[in-house]
């Protein structure tokens, strides 16, 4: 080779100009590298290597490796360099075009920090805390390592500054899943579900991503003071869709309407001529409603209260009090139960032992009136 020849190949660098380089030894704190178009050598510090924080130069790279790489500084006989500052001008023209087209992309956990996740996309993106899930995390550790998806909410090239965010992939996925959910869903139909939490109207109930809500009346057949009378958080139900409101994204949903109504074989559980024991709900001019069972209210018509002429139920009853009833009827597909009070007087009035002289009792009545008949006929 000419002296010209070797001129022409061998090149001066000066600081910001870009080169490649093939490493040539692998030390702990720095890496060695053979220039191409240089006789000198090229060093990269450990931290010019890589945009996050390493222990030791072998996790960046490895011996014969080819590297695109940025003069920092030139030495009588050393040029020092950086592959860190090409991976991020490379970076940031990428994360750029993803910010601008608000991308969703993913990319692994590379450290856990104080305050949240470090993620190395050529230069060192930082996910807060408040931005990793859309729940509180406790613990950070069960990320390293992981690959999540991300968007980019902040972007700063001359402050360097780079913050990204999963919780909002995660609440932009959850809206649309709903809004696929709530178009499907329809009216009258009945799923599977699982309470999620409770307030004092009603119980909130996933049906598979997407809340609705059992108001506290489509609870239970029975009337209820609060939902944890029925219900708990995590217990699976089945529930009736009642409505579904699309633009406000509400759904009414009802445990009541998948259960066995109270009414149903009233027939079997109220049969006619038994005797059940009731609480009078409410008293009208007609007569009072007595609770016989849960949910199932029947009719002592005033003329089925008593022997004794009374021209209110009020004069001998009273609401919440107990009583005894006998079934007259039970009707289940007009949801009608008619109920006897008089009728249980009749039989009390039957076996009941009077206080008659010993040698009356048993005696016929015909035995008894039988001298003043005999008279009648003379």
């Amino acid at each position: 080779m000419t002296e010209d020849m070797n001129n022409i190949e061998v090149k001066n660098f000066s600081e910001g100009d870009r080169v490649s380089g093939t490493v040539t030894k692998i030390e702990e704190k720095q890496v060695l590298v053979d220039i191409e178009g240089s006789k000198l050598d090229g060093i990269i510090p450990i931290s010019e290597l890589s945009s996050l924080h390493i222990e030791k130069a072998s996790d960046a790279v490895q011996e014969g490796e080819e590297l695109d790489l940025i003069v920092t500084k030139v030495e009588e006989e050393l040029l020092v360099l950086s592959k860190r500052k090409v991976d991020a001008e490379t970076a940031w023209e990428t994360l750029e075009q993803r910010f601008q087209n608000n991308e969703i992309f993913d990319a692994e956990v590379n450290e856990i920090v104080k305050g949240g996740l470090v993620v190395d996309l050529g230069v060192r993106g930082f996910v807060p805390a408040s931005m990793i899930e859309d729940h509180y995390v406790e613990d950070f550790s069960d990320y390293q390592g992981k690959t999540l998806a991300f968007k980019i909410v902040e972007l700063d090239k001359e402050k360097n500054r780079l913050i990204l965010s999963h919780r909002i992939v995660v609440e932009e996925g959850k809206a649309l899943e709903k809004k696929e959910i709530l178009e499907r869903l329809k009216q009258g139909e009945i799923l599977d579900g699982t309470v999620q939490r409770l307030t004092d109207f009603g119980a909130f109930v996933d049906i598979g991503g997407v809340d609705g809500l059992v108001h506290i009346s489509q609870l239970s057949h029975e009337h209820i003071e609060k939902p944890s009378d029925v219900v708990k958080e995590g217990d699976q139900v089945k529930v009736k869709v009642l409505s579904v409101d699309r633009d406000n994204e509400r759904i009414s949903l009802s445990i009541k309407e998948t259960l066995p109504g109270p009414w149903e074989s009233i027939g079997e559980k109220a049969p006619k001529g038994s005797i059940l024991e009731g609480t009078v709900k409410r008293l009208v001019s007609f007569g009072a409603f007595v609770e016989v069972l849960p949910g199932v209210e029947g009719l002592v018509h005033i003329s089925q209260i008593s022997h004794k002429h009374i021209g209110t139920p009020h004069e001998v009853l009273q609401e919440g009090q107990t009583v005894k009833v006998k079934v007259l009827d039970a009707n289940e597909t007009d949801q009608r139960l008619s109920l006897s009070m008089k009728e249980l007087e009749d039989q009390e009035y039957q076996h009941k032992d009077y206080d008659l002289p010993e040698e009356s009792k048993g005696f016929q009545l015909s035995d008894m009136i039988g001298d003043k008949l005999k008279d009648f006929r003379k």
